[in-house]
């Protein structure tokens, strides 16, 4: 899997993995196993608590560290003084993977805790425990706020096809950022979707091939997918030998759910 995506100087694998609810001996397997077959880009959070399997799997893969990118996140009961430097000192010892990639804002706090958290994300970047910074489930307006402090490079949030992003795909591509797209499957909703399912057959693709395909044919979208066992993982990572027409791409955006 060596496609990526180019924001800036910097690519990121465009396919990742998420570890939200991958725990222990046989999460770290299903990390591990996903490093094999060809994942690169990793996502987790201190609110997962699993960032020392993950650090494990990454260490014991045998592969140089600078192949990976590695995104965790800060939860915003830390985004004070007194906790957030600490915190993040924690997740750098947890991972033991040197330094983070992508050092993310889980979730908005109010105006001056965010303020105070993305003065902090810069220092942490003065230091070296990160190389770039972002926030996670922020709107616009939050982001126009966070982007006044610091040099965001990504904007974390739930996206699946059933979820009506536009408004922040324009502004995510007007100015160049990443969009993270957590639950991409939406849980597993995707696959009794009959119109995914009709289109899935057309390409002779998996319904979950199909909709993390149409994440990758977006600018600057990276879905990152949960998935345990080696039979999910090496699925959802065959998705870079077919392309979608644009016909069926918007069939697949005309699923979204507009608010």
């Amino acid at each position: 899997m060596d496609n990526s995506i180019e924001i800036g100087k910097e690519k990121v694998p465009a396919l990742g993995l998420g570890t939200y609810q991958l725990m222990g001996k046989s999460g770290e397997q299903s990390v591990s196993d996903a490093i094999r077959i060809g994942y690169r880009h990793l996502d987790t959070a201190q609110y997962y608590r699993n960032e020392e399997m993950v650090g494990n799997a990454v260490r014991q893969s045998g592969k140089d560290r600078k192949e990976f990118f590695i995104t965790t996140k800060i939860w915003p009961t830390d985004f004070t003084k007194r906790s957030f430097m600490p915190k993040v000192e924690q997740s750098l010892r947890e991972l033991n993977a040197g330094y983070i990639d992508l050092l993310l804002l889980h979730w908005p706090a109010d105006d001056n805790a965010n303020d105070l958290a993305c003065d902090l994300l810069n220092e942490c970047i003065h230091k070296g425990y990160t190389r770039l910074v972002g926030v996670s489930n922020f709107g616009i307006p939050q982001l126009k706020r966070a982007r006044q402090r610091m040099p965001v490079f990504c904007n974390q949030v739930e996206y699946n096809p059933y979820v009506d992003q536009t408004e922040m795909l324009e502004y995510i591509h007007d100015n160049n950022l990443l969009m993270t797209a957590y639950t991409p499957l939406a849980r597993g909703r995707v696959n009794k979707d009959s119109a995914l399912v009709e289109l899935a057959g057309k390409y002779e693709k998996s319904v979950s091939q199909l909709v993390l395909r149409w994440f990758i044919q977006q600018k600057n979208v990276s879905p990152i997918p949960k998935a345990g066992s080696e039979k999910h993982l090496l699925e959802n990572s065959q998705v870079f030998d077919f392309i979608i027409t644009d016909s069926d791409m918007h069939t697949i955006f005309n699923l979204a759910i507009k608010k």
